[in-house]
């Protein structure tokens, strides 16, 4: 009898981990769910993660609560959720420095595409390049023709070595052959801020963040960094057309969780969210921010991840771009 009983005791310790797993899979979600903007508030994460995260409550039964968790361009906040429990209760919105500061560091606190499991590539959006009304500039061409004239006197608002409006200005810088140079503040909201007050002259912001701005008569907008004009604001020119031939930059939203989290959660996360995202109401507001709904599966996401990587590595490192 002992020893029917000492088996039966080491076969529950063997399958209690498995069964246990499955339990909270199949009652997922009975808490709070955490999405780290690895950010401030205000930038484009922090507006993607917000949208997401009211329709993914709502679809959940269980509140979404963003946490800001900003610094070291993305990288204090990515190893909050990389050292996470991989329960399906900590996720993460990212975007291009996610990949791009493996390439600006020395060493990152995460590897892209090890530590974490992709769930959705959520959104994508331009770049609207602006300027504050002071500078007498009224066209991409023109900036270009005051750029040269007064090397290294213009300044552009930098959410931080690696993201997306230091990549977008350097590569301004690299098509256009001047030297209009970053400022660096901690995070979009703050850069654009700076922008608003004149203490930077020059932005490279996303469109979402920067449209209600121009109409508001605060910003000058010279072009939209994507290949054709943005259907929000058809007016404004892209970069290229306005006088840049072959600049293009758009940026990319993501939901990623830590890896080991269940498939069944990723997958019930990503059915969610693609219904919620892809509803004509909800593709509008997204729209309306000039975003574009993307709403993919984990393996697209997995693919564009390994892309980006390619892509932003020879760019980084062809310009010489090193976070100190």
């Amino acid at each position: 009898m002992k020893t029917v009983l000492l088996l039966a005791a080491v076969m529950a310790v063997a399958v209690s981990p498995a069964r246990y797993a499955a339990a909270q899979t199949e009652n997922y979600p009975m808490r709070p769910v955490r999405v780290i903007s690895p950010f401030p508030a205000g930038g484009s994460v922090d507006l993607v993660a917000r949208m997401v995260g009211a329709k993914l409550s709502e679809s959940l039964g269980q509140q979404v609560v963003i946490d800001n968790r900003s610094g070291a361009s993305g990288n204090i906040g990515t190893e909050v959720a990389a050292r996470a429990a991989p329960d399906g209760y900590t996720l993460m919105v990212h975007t291009i420095p996610f990949v791009a500061n493996t390439f600006l560091y020395t060493r990152v606190p995460y590897d892209a595409l090890t530590d974490f499991v992709p769930i959705s590539l959520l959104t994508s959006s331009p770049s609207m390049l602006t300027v504050h009304p002071s500078v007498p500039v009224r066209s991409v061409r023109e900036l270009l023709a005051l750029a040269k004239a007064r090397p290294g006197a213009l300044n552009y608002a930098s959410a931080g070595i690696g993201t997306n409006p230091h990549i977008a200005g350097e590569l301004f810088n690299y098509l256009g052959k001047v030297n209009i140079v970053a400022v660096h503040f901690k995070g979009g909201g703050p850069g654009l801020i700076a922008a608003i007050s004149g203490e930077v002259g020059i932005t490279f912001t996303n469109f979402a963040e920067t449209s209600t701005l121009v109409k508001a008569g605060k910003l000058r907008a010279l072009g939209v960094s994507s290949a054709k004009r943005a259907a929000a604001m058809p007016e404004v020119p892209t970069i290229a057309e306005s006088g840049l031939p072959g600049y293009e930059f758009v940026t990319w939203h993501g939901m990623l969780a830590p890896k080991g989290t269940p498939r069944p959660i990723v997958v019930l996360l990503n059915e969610r969210i693609r219904k919620t995202m892809t509803a004509p109401d909800q593709a509008q507001r997204f729209h309306d921010r000039g975003l574009d709904v993307i709403a993919s599966t984990p393996e697209e996401f997995s693919t564009h991840l390994k892309n980006e990587l390619l892509k932003w590595g020879r760019v980084i490192k062809e310009r010489g771009m090193r976070a100190e």
